[in-house]
This record gives C-alpha cells, structure tokens and sequence, in this order.
C-alpha cells in the first residue's frame, strides 16, 4: 500500500488519508513549536540598560534610581585599548570624554569621584559597565583618571557620589550645564567649519582646543542646555542628523 512519510510518522494511503496527514502535520508542527520554544526568565519593559545581565558567571542587577548613591572602594581607568569600541549603552568610548563604567547605576547618571589619597574630584557621565574586578567600583576614563591624578598609579582608593537625583535632600545636578560635543578634529579647519555650519543653523557652537600630550584635537561643542534630558534629547538629535559620536558633557 502507498504511503506518505511525515518524518516521525508513516500515514498508509488508505481512504481519508488526506485529512489524516493534514491533521498529524498540524501535531507535529505543534510538538516542534512547544519544543524549541522557552519562556523568557523575566518577562520586562525594562529599557535595556536596566535588565540585568551575567558576566564570568556573576548576575548584576542595575539600580532604576541613583539617588542617594555613595560608596567607598577601588577605581581603575581603561584607555588606548578600548577607544573606539561600542560601550555597553551604544556609544562610542572616547577615552578623552569625562565617562565612567559602572557594574549598576543606571546610565546617564552623573557621579563625583573623589580621590582619597589627594582629594581630588571629577565628575563623570556612567556610560559603560564594569570594571568585574573584585574590590574595583568604577572604571574611569583615561581623562578623568588624569584629572585626579590616578592614571600613573593606575588603581587607587575613591569614593563614588551620584550627583544626579530628584529626591528631596540630594543635589539635582540634572539641572547644570551641559554641553553636547558633536565632534573632534585633529585639523582645526575642520573643526573650525563644523562649528561655523552649527552656528548657522542657530546653534551656540564653539571649538575648543584639547592637548592630549602627544597630539592636540579640536572639539566642537554646542552650549546652552540647563537640564540633563534637554541636552540628551539634544544629543540624540545630533546623532540622528549625521553626528554618530555625538555626545553630553557636563560644564
């Protein structure tokens, strides 16, 4: 007698055989799809830097709000070796950018690092995650790690203070100066016309010279934003119109 082979059954071509296989293929569609589906762990419309995630085996769970954030331990800086590469929130590391990689704080907050053996302080936007070192709290950008002199050193005791908050009591530093950086030039003609193309688009642009030490960047910069989101909308603007590297920077 004919048959038809399904994969995992053999339907005899008997009378109604047709209606047969129709329905064992819509079982064995069923098994397949009850198979290889598997329920999400924790069903979320969390943004996707508040999710939590796994590294070397450890869960992190970032934190939804900053305020009241303070905590004493060991920062560490990473420089040359990650420039260019895409931080954990999507943009682009700039070792020369005031930024800062948190293991939970959520991204976009603004925290004041202290370094405990000169008291030396910076301020610094959270846009990447680590350092999964043990005893480390922050992983400081190479410029920021130069501004309270732990570059050398290269590991050093701190304290960590998120600055931005809207609860009573703490300073809401979402309220500032912010500038949006929309980008650097080693040529300052370059930067000189980019600055020029702003201003006449009704922007408050101006160049601003950076000695790295070994090379000297011009970077443009738009002025003018008094609240953190005014100047991150204003930075997602940039980058939606042609300017990638576009990014926030406290004054």
């Amino acid at each position: 007698m004919p048959e038809v082979s399904t994969g995992a059954f053999v339907i005899p071509r008997t009378r109604g055989w047709r209606q047969y296989a129709m329905v064992v293929l819509a079982f064995v569609f069923l098994l397949a799809s009850c198979a290889t589906k598997t329920p999400d762990p924790e069903p979320s419309v969390r943004p996707a830097g508040q999710r939590p995630y796994k590294v070397f085996g450890k869960w992190y769970y970032p934190i939804p709000d900053a305020a009241g954030y303070r905590e004493k331990g060991l920062a560490s800086w990473y420089g040359p070796k990650f420039h260019g590469r895409t931080t954990a929130n999507g943009e682009r590391y700039n070792m020369h950018a005031m930024t800062a990689a948190h293991k939970t704080l959520p991204f976009g907050t603004l925290v004041e690092v202290t370094n405990l053996d000169n008291q030396k302080k910076v301020r610094v936007r959270i846009n990447d995650r680590g350092p999964f070192v043990q005893g480390r709290i922050i992983d400081l950008s190479n410029a920021a790690a130069k501004a309270i002199g732990l570059d050398v050193k290269g590991v050093g005791p701190v304290e960590v203070r998120a600055l931005a908050s809207d609860k009573k009591g703490v300073p809401d530093l979402k309220k500032g100066r912010f500038s949006v950086q929309v980008g650097a030039f080693s040529q300052k003609e370059n930067a000189d016309r980019l600055a020029r193309d702003l201003t006449n688009q009704g922007h408050r642009a101006d160049v601003m010279t950076h000695d790295r030490g070994d090379a000297v960047f011009f970077r443009v910069r738009v002025h003018g934003f008094t609240d953190l989101a005014e100047a991150r909308r204003a930075e997602d603007r940039f980058r939606k119109g042609g300017y990638p590297g576009a990014m926030v920077v406290a004054e």
